[in-house]
């Protein structure tokens, strides 16, 4: 006999199983589909895998540093087995932690492939047997898969995306990187770290071509004094094997030409949105992505989509966020998604988090506004750390003063931002941030020491007229 549900979510990713466990909740019967393991890209191939790497990428520069502070450790070595264990342990760690809050939830979960059909059927394609079930409403969270360029050669030549590089048997001798975005810039800290040549490649003139200006400048000289070569504004033309090695030709903008030798080639020139599950579905698309209003409505009734399907910020607390709001309304609410506070995370070393909009932005969008930044090298927690290369940078609209964008660059700044964060979504001003008290010595102060700052030259400012 086919099951129906009230609700399921095919996709047990950060938008799938949030929305799954909310449904639940709501006290709807809740089925969630999930081919390979719970947590989907961002715990299994994404941002825990990463961060797990980058913690030990840090504590490598913290052994490094602290020889200049007169602790000497001897000849530092290392064991990539054991770095990637430890990944998995995390990993396996969540993902049992996930599964626990199903079952406690009382959700129904299949593991195989899930193809949505006509009149809310889902196919799934499973090891042992197939099956099919009904449900009332839909969500799809089938999130992203990586993208590859049409490079030449690509296709003739090993190499690995995001969903591969964690992978590798060995350290590399030499990694070359196609991407200079979020994911290329992470993985360069890594490999970096474990005395790897690494050459990053990126078509744009500047690093994290969607971040604020200043924030890619400062990453960009730290990659660099980390021996990363970084070739911007390059286009890479063709690429092909050479025996144990990759060659890959690229031209600047100067019309320069580089060729580079690399051990291993990683490919991170972003994601595209996994539509596997929905191709029999009519579904209306915004570019590659599927079309959804502010209620994660798809114009199929009764089907919603979030997460990286839908594009958008592509984060994984975005897409919980998503999931939440289309459980609310697969359960006959009437809720809206709300993308005006999006704090976005950047875990290089040093950290980079911003929320709100850039400066580039705020031109666009004609807003009126000024800014003013903070570096660390006046922090005297910083200074103790021997972290004196970030800032604190916050965007105001000039005639209230309302923080309408922050960007942070430095230790603990991905913690920090939440602080900023409140500041925007209770629609705080500088004056407000200027006076609330931080903790000293404290990195947060930097913030603090940002909105004092400009307080006081607007308060001479009014002075003066």
């Amino acid at each position: 006999m086919t099951k129906t549900y009230d609700i399921a979510v095919v996709g047990g990713g950060p938008g799938g199983y949030v929305a799954a466990l909310h449904a639940a909740k709501l006290g709807k019967k809740v089925a969630l589909v999930e081919v390979t393991f719970l947590g989907g890209t961002c715990l299994n191939k994404g941002c825990i895998p990463s961060k797990t790497l980058l913690k030990h990428a840090e504590v490598i520069e913290s052994i490094h540093k602290a020889e200049e502070w007169g602790i000497e450790t001897g000849n530092l070595t290392f064991s990539l087995e054991k770095m990637i264990k430890r990944k998995d342990d995390v990993i396996q760690r969540l993902r049992n932690g996930i599964s626990f809050l199903l079952k406690q939830g009382k959700i129904d979960v299949y593991e195989g492939f899930g193809r949505i059909e006509q009149d809310n059927r889902i196919q799934i394609d499973a090891e042992q047997n197939n099956q099919t079930i009904n449900a009332e409403n839909i969500i799809i969270a089938t999130g992203s898969i990586p993208a590859v360029p049409p490079i030449e050669g690509l296709d003739t030549v090993t190499f690995d995306t995001s969903d591969t590089i964690f992978d590798i048997p060995d350290i590399p001798k030499s990694l070359t990187i196609i991407g200079g975005g979020v994911i290329g810039v992470e993985f360069a800290c890594i490999f970096a770290s474990l005395n790897v040549e690494v050459t990053l490649i990126e078509m744009e003139d500047r690093l994290l071509p969607g971040e604020d200006r200043d924030a890619s400048k400062l990453l960009a000289n730290e990659l660099r004094k980390k021996g990363v070569k970084l070739l911007l504004n390059t286009k890479v033309d063709c690429v092909h094997q050479a025996g144990a090695y990759k060659t890959v030709n690229c031209t600047d903008d100067g019309d320069n030409e580089h060729v580079i030798e690399t051990e291993t080639l990683l490919v991170s020139v972003g994601r595209k949105p996994n539509l596997s599950a929905v191709a029999n579905l009519n579904l209306l698309k915004d570019g590659p992505f599927i079309k959804v209003n502010e209620q994660l409505e798809t114009n199929l009734p009764n089907i919603y989509a979030v997460g990286d399907v839908i594009g958008g910020y592509q984060l994984a607390h975005v897409a919980s966020a998503e999931g939440i709001v289309a459980a609310n309304n697969a359960a006959g609410g009437s809720d809206q998604i709300d993308y005006k506070v999006i704090p976005r995370c950047i875990y290089t070393l040093p950290e980079i988090a911003s929320v709100g909009i850039t400066e580039e932005e705020a031109r666009t969008k004609g807003i009126v506004y000024k800014t003013e930044r903070f570096d660390l090298s006046g922090n005297g927690k910083a200074i103790a750390e021997g972290h004196t290369s970030g800032f604190s940078k916050i965007i105001y609209e000039e005639k209230f003063g309302e923080i309408i964008g922050v960007i942070m660059a430095g230790p603990h700044v991905t913690e920090m931002i939440s602080e900023a964060s409140a500041f925007m979504y209770l629609e705080g001003t500088i004056e407000e941030a200027a006076k609330m008290i931080h903790p000293h010595p404290s990195v947060s102060e930097s913030f603090f020491e940002n909105a004092s700052s400009i307080y006081n030259k607007m308060k001479q400012q009014d002075v003066l007229v």
